[in-house]
């Protein structure tokens, strides 16, 4: 298990603390490889993705591990579970990025229960404001306003980008509830290569954070 660009190990991270006997939704959860491996390791775990041919290769490699695991068909803006129906919700990207914020955080506050925690990883809002509209590649310089822009269209075919200040995110959060517990601004490791980036990008974010790693906790009653 590991997060983000850089596949940064969750054991050197330990974002998403114990996982034996709780209850977890991976949101766009893709191939459910995540949730294999919680599975595992004595999680309940349940994945969601909006994608069939996701959940098909995701139906495959539970197959091919023998392991309990519901996968839903489903909106992560408008999540089909009970309230208070999970201990932990977590998206290593996706979710955070490719559907809007001010719907996934409220819905992931909903289905958690009181003292349970959300964590994900997300564009940086660095990435959002140094993006070449149309080429989907860094710049050294300021090319979208960082104030005001929470939508970047990328064109016609591709694909769509919600991003958040750290003003707006820290908002959200406490609207919906939940407190920060930790702030991972990732850089790559030295010798390490990124299947998603290419090499300028991936030098590019030595200098500059490309993704946030977030760890929230949902209000206890």
């Amino acid at each position: 298990m590991a997060w983000g660009n850089w596949r940064i190990p969750e054991s050197r991270l330990q974002l998403l603390g114990p996982v034996r006997g709780r209850d977890v939704l991976e949101v766009a959860c893709g191939a459910a490889r995540w949730s294999i491996a919680l599975a595992r390791r004595g999680a309940r775990s349940v994945g969601i993705d909006l994608s069939p041919s996701q959940l098909r290769s995701a139906r495959a490699l539970r197959g091919q591990a023998r392991v309990r695991l519901p996968l839903v068909r489903g909106n992560v803006e408008a999540l089909p579970f009970r309230d208070r129906s999970f201990d932990l919700v977590f998206s290593d990207w996706g979710a955070f990025t490719f559907a809007d914020p001010e719907r996934v955080v409220p819905e992931c506050a909903r289905v958690l229960r009181p003292g349970g925690r959300l964590v994900f990883a997300a564009a940086n809002p660095w990435r959002a404001v140094t993006s070449r509209p149309g080429l989907e590649v860094q710049s050294r310089r300021l090319l979208v306003p960082y104030f005001g822009t929470r939508r970047i269209d990328y064109g016609p075919g591709d694909s769509v980008e919600f991003t958040r200040t750290y003003e707006e995110w820290f908002d959200l959060f406490a609207r919906s509830g939940f407190s920060v517990e930790r702030l991972v601004e990732t850089r790559p490791p030295v010798g390490v290569r990124s299947s998603y980036l290419s090499a300028r990008d991936e030098r590019w974010a030595r200098s500059w954070p490309i993704e946030s790693l977030w760890g929230l906790r949902r209000a206890a009653e």
